[in-house]
């Protein structure tokens, strides 16, 4: 035995008579949770213990008002018996105070922020507040370049991120945000493909953001050319950001847009509303392989092709965009996407634009494609009125339950339970707590069934402009999967 393998044995033996040496069993198929000690077990799925989201600079704005909504799902489980969720400005300064505290789930808490000074937010929750915790911040701009109703759901920081959607033109003024969250700078190359393939240029490589801090970036400064519909990769050399785009449109409006789910052979885009005046599809494929695509639209009683879409050929690293126009004709429905038969199948990344009302009353929001609700997912911010839940079951009939929190000023939970039929969309005025007072949140929940892909759209009107915006729904990542763990001296064996 050489002494390498000599220090290494007295070390762990040291090491397991104080604290027991643990070693990573994986799942068997077949075995029980909760097996008896020294047996093989699956591996356990427990809540999170501690939860971090970041919130985007709100708005360029000075009329612009900012309402921040936090709130945590009641019976998330976990053996916490106490946590805190706060939402802190960045930055390292003495003495700061969170802009928003939440110490108990089940009720939103809310916080109002006005001009163009409302900086991004860093946030964290742990213990019994962590698994399930949500953010958003909805915006209200009721005149200039960034008149709209912006909404986006705050999110945990990554690595990739991919944007189809964006665009460069003279009428469009995109700026991605990125936000650290950590002590140490991140490092980001932020690429732009349009429809002939990369817009090369060296400004995206290599932007610094500072600690705890967060940076918007100028899409059409990256940019050799102006293009009407492009894709934004972002991807980090270093570190990690949270990463969401600001879109502001002339004459339309302005609205954030999320990250697409992951590249996929087979997407779902929930939540196009039943009076869209202009739907545009946009796609990009990740891979090296081209993508062949069958679209269908998701109705309330079956799936269609839209007429002039039936199949899409999506070139490799090149953005492809489909003028959908009025495809929902007075019923809400979803894009389905996936290979057509015959056709190569091929990641891809995909998001539509949508606009409602016409000539100076539009107004604009995207949807991209979204993954499943799967256990759980939340949306923080819901009024009175104007709040529309949008189900779709893209293959197998689906289930879910869907409750109303209490609301931020007072009332009641309120539950209800919607069937999907497969191949179809149900769009259903949300339910609202009973005696509400304030805000409140909607969590939805998938019951046995096919998989649902859910969004939820907000609607505030301003004179004669319908303003909304729409947020995807996909499932929280409250729990996390552990493997079960028992002693075991065999890890010293060489």
């Amino acid at each position: 035995m050489n002494r390498s393998t000599l220090s290494l044995l007295a070390a762990a033996t040291a090491l397991a008579a104080v604290t027991g040496l643990a070693a990573l069993v994986a799942p068997e198929s077949g075995a029980a949770p909760g097996a008896d000690k020294g047996t093989r077990a699956e591996a356990a799925r427990l809540p999170v213990e501690r939860s971090s989201l970041l919130c985007p600079a709100p708005s360029i704005s000075d009329l612009a008002e900012t309402t921040y909504t936090s709130f945590t799902p009641k019976g998330s489980g976990g053996t916490a018996k106490s946590g805190r969720a706060q939402l802190m400005p960045p930055g390292d300064k003495p003495g700061q105070k969170p802009v928003l505290s939440l110490t108990e789930p089940g009720k939103p808490v809310t916080a109002p922020a006005k001009g163009a000074e409302a900086p991004a937010l860093v946030g964290t929750a742990d213990g019994t507040l962590a698994p399930g915790w949500a953010a958003q911040q909805t915006t209200t701009v009721t005149a200039g370049s960034s008149r709209g109703l912006l909404g986006v759901s705050c999110s945990p920081p990554d690595t990739d991120f991919w944007f189809p959607g964006v665009s460069t033109a003279t009428s469009r003024q995109d700026y991605v945000h990125l936000t650290n969250p950590d002590d140490s700078a991140a490092v980001a190359d932020v690429t732009l493909f349009g429809p002939q393939g990369q817009l090369k240029s060296e400004a995206g490589e290599g932007i610094t953001v500072p600690p705890h801090s967060s940076v918007p970036v100028l899409l059409s400064t990256l940019a050799p050319t102006r293009v009407a519909d492009a894709t934004v990769h972002v991807t980090t050399r270093s570190g990690r950001v949270a990463a969401a785009v600001q879109a502001v449109e002339d004459k339309v409006g302005s609205d954030w847009l999320t990250a697409s789910a992951d590249p996929s052979g087979s997407l779902v885009l929930p939540g196009i509303p039943a009076d869209a005046t202009s739907v545009r599809l946009v796609l990009f494929a990740t891979g090296d392989n081209d993508a062949d695509l069958k679209v269908q639209l998701a109705g309330p009683n079956s799936s269609i092709t839209p007429a002039g879409a039936a199949d899409l050929h999506v070139k490799s690293g090149m953005t492809t965009s489909v003028d959908l126009k009025d495809v929902t004709r007075g019923q809400a429905g979803a894009l389905i996407l996936s290979p057509s038969q015959g056709g190569r199948a091929a990641p891809v990344v995909a998001a539509v634009r949508v606009v409602r009302g016409a000539k100076d009353r539009q107004e604009v929001a995207f949807v991209p494609a979204t993954a499943p609700v799967g256990a759980r997912s939340t949306a923080a911010d819901n009024r009175a009125q104007g709040s529309v839940l949008s189900l779709t079951a893209p293959g197998a009939a689906g289930e879910v339950r869907v409750t109303a929190s209490a609301g931020s000023g007072g009332g009641e939970p309120v539950t209800k339970t919607y069937k999907v039929k497969g191949g179809t969309t149900q769009a259903v005025a949300a339910p609202v707590p009973t005696g509400l007072k304030g805000t409140y949140a909607l969590t939805v929940e998938t019951l046995p069934g096919g998989p649902v892909h859910a969004s939820r759209m907000l609607t505030v009107p301003q004179g004669t402009v319908q303003m909304f915006t729409i947020q995807p729904l996909p499932d929280d990542k409250g729990t996390v999967v552990v493997p079960h763990a028992k002693n075991d001296l065999s890890v010293l064996d060489h």
